[in-house]
């Protein structure tokens, strides 16, 4: 028994998995106390879109950090918040024509969301929030109840209430037409269904089982709201900042939502820091109705700025991600191939392979640390195989965790993978 079972709380999870002590990291590559080397395809959850200790970031940082300048300042001026705003806006914002106040909410995903869902219901006058099945949104109260997983919900200890989940794009698989009860159920008095404040989606759920939606269901349901004036929120909290491979998930379909939630990978080099960005029009905040005391993590906004400038600056990144894109989706193909009934999901580096037989996705992730690779799974049984390398991951390394996966799915199943794409 060591200090981490003694003392830390039994809510532990990615250490009873990863049963090791990691002491370093540099790019995609952690290492361990006795020196091992493992391959990261988990990228801190989403967090380390550009890889661990990224000298592009950490040099600005130990710079800034080393000159004396301003640490924490809730959210007064300082010249770190003012060069990440101007970046977030000139390279950002306006190449995309979003027109968005941006608030910093607290350090992480789930205040977003929060800071998201009471603007909405403030902005609206009303109560009720529509999500979907399988939705994961984060651990707080409000950011619970319009999360679908159902032990999580549990952990809430009180009722979740003033909310509705619907079907996500093809949870019913095309069964009925989408939207159908939602449109049915606004436009019927008698439906029992409170004017919504707003709808929060994710375009591709990570915690869910990495069911991406289409972009014409996207652009269904943000017509759908617009036509019976409900706020549209998405959640890019893990598929945002380049994850899909644009800057914002929603990108590819066209859209705009009222209120974006960023957290994770925007400060570059997993230091906390979260954005909510809406529509002027509702930047109806009283001061200090929301704060938070570290919603002004001036080192967090160092290098999310150096990221912006250094990565998003022209489209030469998102090119390298598609191309990395494509190789991790025919590889994640050819494990899928050699088990009957296995397909793979997701879109851009947030993909995986989904296995009809729930405990697979679990034993080739066990197998695969054996091997040395971080990768975990997701969806409400654990049965999807999931990958989020780096967005600054090499092809080689790519190649290589791949092969990694593809020999413990060997292992697990017994099912050879094909050499050669199968799509």
């Amino acid at each position: 028994m060591d200090i981490f079972e003694t003392l830390e709380s039994e809510v532990r999870s990615y250490c009873r998995g990863w049963d090791t002590v990691f002491e370093r990291a540099a790019g995609s590559a952690l290492y361990s106390e006795d020196g091992r080397e493992f391959l990261d395809f988990f990228s801190g959850a989403g967090a380390l879109n550009y890889g661990h200790n990224n000298p592009v970031l950490l040099r600005p940082l130990v710079d800034y950090l080393l000159s004396g300048a301003i640490v924490h300042s809730l959210d007064m001026k300082t010249p770190a918040k003012r060069r990440f705003l101007e970046t977030f806006q000139e390279l950002i914002l306006k190449p995309r024509n979003l027109d968005y106040k941006v608030m910093f909410p607290g350090p992480t995903g789930t205040n977003s969301v929060e800071a998201a869902l009471k603007l909405a219901r403030k902005v609206t006058g009303r109560q009720h929030v529509l999500s979907f099945t399988n939705a994961f949104h984060g651990m707080t109260l409000g950011s619970l109840s319009v999360t679908g997983n159902a032990m999580k919900r549990q952990g809430a200890g009180v009722p979740l209430t003033n909310t509705s989940s619907m079907p996500y794009d093809g949870f019913l698989d095309g069964q009925a037409p989408d939207f159908l009860w939602l449109r049915l159920a606004l436009e019927d008095s008698g439906s029992g269904l409170d004017k919504p404040a707003a709808v929060i989606v994710e375009t591709v759920q990570g915690e869910g089982g990495l069911r991406a939606a289409r972009a014409s269901w996207l652009r269904e349901l943000s017509e759908l709201c617009r036509q019976h004036d409900i706020l549209l929120i998405v959640d890019d909290v893990q598929a945002g900042c380049g994850r899909t491979g644009t800057f914002f998930s929603f990108e590819d379909a066209g859209i705009t939502p009222d209120i974006v939630c960023l957290s994770k990978s925007i400060s570059g080099f997993g230091l906390p820091l979260a954005l909510t960005l809406f529509k002027p029009g509702l930047d109806v905040w009283k001061p200090g109705e929301h704060n938070g005391t570290f919603r002004g993590h001036n080192p967090a906004f160092v290098t999310g700025t150096a990221a912006l400038e250094h990565y998003w600056h022209d489209d030469t990144f998102e090119l390298k991600v598609a191309g990395l894109a494509a190789q991790l989706h025919e590889g994640l193909a050819r494990i899928a191939a050699g088990v009957e009934g296995a397909t793979v999901r997701g879109r851009g580096l947030l993909a995986g392979v989904c296995y009809p037989s729930p405990e697979t996705a679990g034993k080739i992730a066990a197998e695969s640390f054996a091997r040395g690779l971080l990768v975990e799974t997701s969806g409400p049984q654990g049965e999807v195989l999931k990958t989020m390398p780096a967005l600054t991951i090499s092809p080689g390394d790519l190649r290589r965790g791949l092969d990694i996966l593809a020999e413990a799915a060997e292992f697990v199943t017994g099912a050879p993978v094909p050499l050669v794409s199968t799509v």
